[in-house]
């Protein structure tokens, strides 16, 4: 590819899909349904971000901040038409944690160095590798982050007097059963009814906004019947009504090297969950998302809320269906939606306060049974030992360990599963079994043996290569390795070729490789002197015709 190529191919994978769109000329024809379509997932959104910034341990001025910021933004610069960011489900677990640990100062810190992270992840094209986690591991760490969420709100669904909660899910639940004599009959009625408004409307008027009509109605009985259950307002006495001035966060080397790990789990979870989110969209829309350059927005946009004093951010999977199903068409929509968030914020913010806490925890139940995939969940159990071990200890870890770690291990062992299959399909094939002709088996010169090795050279099958011809119970004085069906070789797979060829040099045995492909071609050429008495032909019929010195 020459560097005009390289440089269109480039300017392609980041240009934001509004510059497409404007360019295509559909901003001016489209923007009326796309308006709409904001609307109505403002709407949707309004009592998620409040719900998603309290569960997080911050505010729900702050959880709306990042909608409207981060959402913004997203739509904005972002590598997918109908992208929907904002606070999402899988944040509440580390933004908690973080919060609990160094403050909300620590949280605004730890969200700035994940923007960074985004960024560069794009430039670097980390985007394609995402797609490389397995689902036993996603929807374990997601399940997990599904009851985490869950239990933080059983206490304002029933109202209980429970004091400050620990974050551990083993002694939450141990301060709720100590709790139980203190549930109250009308915080547990407020939420009951909501959930059972919010899955009736799903069920039987699913176009209405469920979320905001069950809050609404939830506040209206709470204020006017003076019912004696939390509210926001007695949760968040002093919570502010509009958006913070800009501000960036105070950052000490001391502060980076301990949020680091978190910083990197809020990039790494916002960059899966935005190109799964992108993903989806693209299955419901036709279209196809730039992953690269949504990783740079979603970068852009984390790095925006952290300075105006909100949380991390990232494509929200629902929100964006939502979006979709209100007929957005380009990035306006997302745009949109930001800007009647930021009405809803302005004019009505104080009305907020209203809000009852068991209404808000009724939500997030619903939210965290949607994140379960209990479906999923279920047809992994019916798959084999490997696949159902890496699902049930991914949702272990994150609930009772830490999210970092669960994400930490599960991709570590998913790997070293993988691997295991690989090798295990990979082998040194004896010629009998492998040449069409069997007359050719016969026709080879005693003392030549001929062998394929099928699959990939890499370090998880590097010894397989040795103790292969070992179990062959040979000696012979040539050795033809044919390497047609290799089709990458690693630096530990040279290495056992290496070590192989030495072996093969102490016993007197010749080695002659043919049938290289490009890769291993390639890759073994550059290892140069190491290689010096291993004879490379290009062709099978090449080394057959090496033979005649033996014969």
């Amino acid at each position: 590819m020459d560097v005009t190529a390289q440089a269109q191919s480039f300017w392609q994978a980041f240009t934001p899909k509004l510059v497409v769109v404007w360019r295509e000329g559909q901003l001016g024809r489209l923007w009326r349904g796309d308006a709409l379509a904001g609307l109505t997932v403002a709407i949707v959104a309004l009592p998620l971000a409040m719900a998603l910034g309290i569960a997080s341990g911050a505010s729900p001025n702050q959880g709306l901040v990042t909608a409207i910021i981060a959402g913004f933004l997203i739509s904005l610069l972002g590598g997918s038409r109908v992208q929907i960011g904002g606070p999402t489900g899988a944040f509440v677990v580390i933004v908690a944690g973080v919060i609990a640990a160094h403050g909300y100062a620590g949280l605004l810190v730890a969200t700035l160095l994940a923007g960074f992270i985004l960024i560069a992840a794009g430039y670097a094209g980390v985007g394609r590798l995402i797609r490389f986690i397995p689902m036993p591991v996603i929807t374990g760490f997601t399940a997990g982050i599904a009851v985490i969420i869950a239990s933080s709100q059983v206490g304002d669904f029933l109202g209980l007097a429970t004091g400050k909660l620990p974050a551990e899910f083993i002694p939450k639940w141990a301060i709720y059963f100590q709790a139980i004599g203190t549930t109250n009959a009308y915080a547990l009625g407020v939420g009951g009814a909501t959930l059972a408004m919010i899955l009736l409307l799903r069920r039987f008027a699913p176009q209405l906004p469920a979320f905001l009509i069950a809050l609404l109605l939830a506040s209206l009985a709470v204020a006017l019947l003076h019912l004696p259950v939390v509210t926001v307002g007695d949760r968040f006495p002093a919570m502010p009504t509009g958006i913070p001035a800009p501000h960036l966060p105070s950052v000490s080397w001391a502060m980076v090297q301990h949020l680091w790990p978190s910083a990197f789990t809020i990039a790494f979870l916002a960059g899966l969950e935005s190109l799964l989110s992108a993903t989806v969209a693209d299955g419901m829309t036709g279209y196809s998302h730039r992953s690269a350059q949504e990783l740079v927005a979603q970068g852009v946009a984390n790095i925006a809320s952290a300075i105006f004093g909100g949380m991390p951010a990232t494509g929200a999977i629902a929100r964006t269906a939502t979006n979709i199903r209100a007929g957005a068409r380009t990035p306006l929509a997302g745009m949109f939606h930001a800007g009647f968030l930021l009405i809803f914020l302005l004019v009505a913010g104080r009305l907020i306060a209203h809000v009852p806490m068991a209404a808000l925890a009724a939500i997030l139940l619903v939210v965290a049974w949607g994140m379960s995939e209990a479906e999923r969940f279920k047809n992994l159990l019916r798959m084999d030992t490997g696949e159902r071990a890496l699902l049930l200890l991914t949702f272990g870890l994150t609930i009772l360990v830490d999210l970092t770690v669960a994400i930490g291990v599960g991709v570590t062992l998913a790997s070293l599963l993988f691997l295991s299959r690989m090798s295990e399909t990979a082998g040194l094939l004896p010629t009998e079994l492998s040449i069409d002709d069997p007359a050719q088996r016969a026709a080879l010169p005693k003392g030549v043996e001929v062998f394929r090795f099928a699959g990939p050279m890499f370090f998880g099958v590097a010894r397989e290569m040795l103790d292969a011809v070992r179990r062959s119970g040979r000696q012979p004085k040539i050795i033809i390795l044919r390497m047609d069906q290799v089709p990458f070789v690693d630096s530990s797979g040279a290495s056992a070729l290496e070590a192989f060829a030495r072996q093969a040099h102490r016993e007197g045995t010749r080695l002659i490789l043919c049938d290289l492909r490009e890769q291993p071609a390639a890759f073994l050429a550059r290892l140069g002197p190491q290689f010096m008495d291993v004879q490379k032909v290009a062709t099978f019929q090449a080394a057959l015709d090496q033979l005649s010195p033996v014969t």
